[in-house]
């Protein structure tokens, strides 16, 4: 069972959903990119020991997005995962993230060691790298794209069923998986229904770190880590870049099941018997 909230991160209105027991162990989880809160709805149902802040990150969901001449950057990031635990009066937690959410909870627990009480990392570990030979290519595509960018008019679908469509044929979910990811990421407009998530998100992304930076970053958390992996690799991270990051770790685990991106929401119960392993290690304060 779920409970809706809302709060002011810095702000910014946040929105989330409350799950499991309160005076538990604290985990803020981290959604992907274009996914929302809902994401973990089916692991926090298999782990009620902790306590769950699934939050809408900016753009996403019910969430506010950024103000207009603000940037979805990596430090943007950073700062608001840290006023969202502000907002939550939570001093530590641990930091649980799928993808997207995932690389930004790798920063935090790099940038913010005293405020992470343990990492979970489920399908990346650290963001997507670029070499340093593109910069120029992707700043000049980001600003051409910018340049061109207006508040367009977003595909309206006649029903629910569609959009649930298109996230079980672009992410290989199963239709609830599907439908829960849907059904809190689009709104009722003239005509039927649209995606809720900032078009801004859909820019191209104008800078990356180099992998030596991200390595960098990896090898400064010192926290306890597990991460996560579906096997085969997806294609953003293939083998064997992706454990050759998570032997960065200085203090990592790393745990392997077969299937898609989604693993936490394909298998929540094989996912939640890893992260109670894990937790069940960590010390609670």
């Amino acid at each position: 069972m779920t409970t809706p909230f809302e709060l002011d991160a810095g702000g910014l209105r946040v929105a989330g959903l409350r799950a499991g027991s309160p005076g538990g162990m604290p985990v803020l989880a981290l959604h992907g990119w274009l996914d929302n809160a809902a994401s973990f709805v089916p692991l926090a149902a298999r782990l009620p020991e902790l306590d769950w802040a699934l939050v809408d990150l900016p753009g996403h969901g019910l969430s506010d997005p950024l103000p207009a001449d603000a940037a979805y950057t990596t430090p943007q990031a950073i700062v608001q995962v840290l006023a969202i635990m502000d907002a939550l009066g939570w001093e530590r937690c641990v930091l649980l993230g799928h993808s997207m959410g995932a690389a930004i909870a790798s920063l935090v627990a790099a940038v913010a060691p005293r405020r992470t009480q343990a990492l979970v990392a489920i399908e990346a570990l650290g963001g997507l790298a670029a070499p340093a030979s593109q910069t120029v290519e992707r700043l000049r595509a980001h600003v051409a794209a910018l340049a061109a960018f207006s508040d367009k008019q977003l595909r309206v679908f006649a029903d629910i069923a569609a959009p649930v469509r298109a996230r079980m044929l672009a992410n290989q979910l199963d239709e609830p998986s599907a439908r829960l990811l849907v059904e809190r990421g689009v709104r009722a407009v003239a005509g039927g229904w649209s995606w809720r998530s900032d078009p801004r998100l859909m820019l191209p992304t104008a800078v990356r770190m180099t992998e030596d930076q991200v390595r960098d970053v990896l090898a400064a958390i010192q926290c306890p880590a597990q991460v996560i992996y579906a096997t085969p690799a997806q294609p953003y991270f293939p083998e064997p870049g992706r454990s050759q990051r998570a032997a960065l770790l200085a203090h990592g685990r790393l745990h392997t099941l077969p299937g898609h991106h989604h693993l936490h929401m394909d298998q929540p119960e094989a996912v939640a018997a890893v992260v109670r392993d894990f937790l069940g290690t960590v010390p609670r304060h």
